[in-house]
């Protein structure tokens, strides 16, 4: 897909990944647009600062009032490090008003003028957590897995306007996101490479790490294969019973 002098729409582009992808799309030609909830943290130069907040109707109409968009980049997203059972009810909302419905939202209201091009994509930002939960942040992994359905669903709405819907899976990168994890973590500016590579090429899926890869090469193996510790502790539960019933 051409990028040069192609309009593109970046969410949550002021910071981390989104300020990344937003560059590389500069870099390679195209009229960028970048979105934040405060378009004056928006600090990259060459680009167009837009005003978006994903979870407010009204923000996201007017934003798609800029017209002309070929590309957009659903980036924009949240964790609140919820738990499913303990955290904040209110928080795990939250993550799915913002990954899920505000993803949605943002796609809604691009895609007429998505569909006035030959070809035009969108690159919704996942995670290697879409397809396993993480129990400190099970909240953020359900959004995420929501997500990938709408991903899924998105690309098949779309197809018939010639819209390429594409996700980008990535675990760790070193951004506020993942400030509490002590692991090593992906360069974001690597990740945004690999996404912009991504809408040039129209690709459905992009890997950008190995956990990413290892996870979705591990879904056929079920749920023993994914979370191997809950058939460990069927099997010490199992044997606990078997000295109970032996006493």
């Amino acid at each position: 897909m051409k990028l040069e002098h192609t309009t593109a729409v970046v969410t949550g582009a002021n910071r981390g990944l989104g300020r990344h992808i937003a560059r590389q799309l500069r870099d390679r030609g195209a009229n960028v647009f970048a979105g934040a909830r405060n378009p004056d943290s928006v600090d990259l130069a060459g680009v167009t600062p837009l005003r978006l907040d994903i979870t407010y109707p009204a923000s996201v109409a007017a934003a798609a009032s800029v017209g002309n968009a070929a590309i957009l980049v659903n980036n924009a997203g949240v964790v609140t490090g919820s738990s499913l059972l303990g955290g904040e009810l209110a928080h795990i909302r939250h993550e799915f008003e913002t990954n899920f419905f505000g993803t949605l939202s943002v796609t809604r209201a691009f895609a007429p003028q998505l569909g006035e091009h030959a070809e035009s994509y969108v690159l919704n930002i996942l995670s290697a957590y879409s397809w396993l939960n993480v129990p400190f942040i099970g909240g953020y992994s359900a959004s995420k897995a929501a997500e990938w359905s709408l991903t899924d669903g998105l690309r098949q709405d779309l197809a018939g306007q010639g819209t390429r819907v594409g996700g980008l899976y990535v675990a760790l990168m070193d951004t506020d996101f993942s400030r509490v994890f002590d692991a090593p973590k992906e360069d974001p500016a690597d990740v945004a490479r690999l996404a912009v590579d991504a809408i040039e090429n129209r690709e459905f899926e992009v890997f950008a790490d190995e956990e990413s890869r290892s996870i979705r090469a591990g879904l056929p193996g079920g749920v023993e294969a994914l979370y191997p510790s809950l058939s460990h502790a069927s099997l010490s539960q199992a044997s606990l019973s078997q000295e109970d019933q032996a006493r």
